[in-house]
């Protein structure tokens, strides 16, 4: 399968929270069936920054190389493969938001973002620039050693997906990505402002979020095909 785009992800932070099933309701596509550990439904928000995005066959495009992305996921399956849905995906690149809309059809949004780290804490704004009104501001840092999920645990669960579905003209559309499995890092966040699942129409509840960390993982993205 031929690669679409190559880009390296830095400073990650996985942050979920356990929300009830129901609240995904009419909010997933039909065909799509939500995934849960251990009947337990759960919603993502990821902060990090993109690094060396290269489309296939052209060098790294100014503006749309290097960005911070913040991105509000839940977990599904479509026959047996298991994936990612995305409520949102928010880029500090016009360029790279208006491309990803066009090529993908995911519900990217540009925002005024800023990121930056001090030492192993990184800090984080975003603010959603036009849609829903959306906004992150906090701060993360990893707590522990690198090490690589179980199988079978929640931390693999949650991260060890490798395909993204989309609904696109009334088409479920499945996008496939590559990489080595993640370095995990337990991790803690302060959090000053979230209002990006409310911007969804999903409220979050009111304790801390279950928190991983990844430093570094390059990234390969395939087409997007029929799922």
């Amino acid at each position: 399968m031929t690669w679409a785009l190559r880009m390296t992800w830095i400073d990650l932070a996985f942050l979920h929270w356990q929300v009830p099933r129901d609240v995904f309701v009419g909010k997933i596509p039909v065909g799509l069936e939500l995934d849960t550990y251990n009947d337990t439904a759960w919603l993502g928000v990821t902060p990090f920054r993109m690094t060396g995005v290269r489309p296939i066959f052209t060098p790294p495009i100014p503006t749309a190389s290097d960005f911070p992305e913040l991105n509000v996921r839940t977990y599904v399956r479509y026959k047996d493969v298991a994936g990612v849905f995305f409520f949102s995906l928010d880029a500090a690149s016009k360029l790279a938001v208006k491309a990803a809309r066009t090529a993908t059809g995911l519900p990217y949004f540009h925002a005024r973002m800023h990121e930056r780290r001090d030492r192993d804490e990184v800090h984080y704004t975003s603010v959603r620039s036009r849609g829903p009104k959306a906004e992150f501001r906090g701060r993360y840092r990893p707590t522990g050693l690198v090490d690589k999920a179980r199988l079978g645990s929640l931390d693999h669960w949650l991260t060890e997906r490798y395909s993204l579905f989309v609904e696109r003209d009334a088409t479920l559309i499945r996008l496939d990505i590559e990489h080595e499995q993640w370095p995990l890092q337990p991790a803690s966040t302060d959090i000053e402002v979230n209002t990006m699942a409310e911007a969804a129409g999903i409220s979050l509840p009111a304790e801390k979020p279950y928190v991983l960390f990844s430093r570094q993982i390059d990234v390969v993205a395939h087409w997007p095909v029929s799922a």
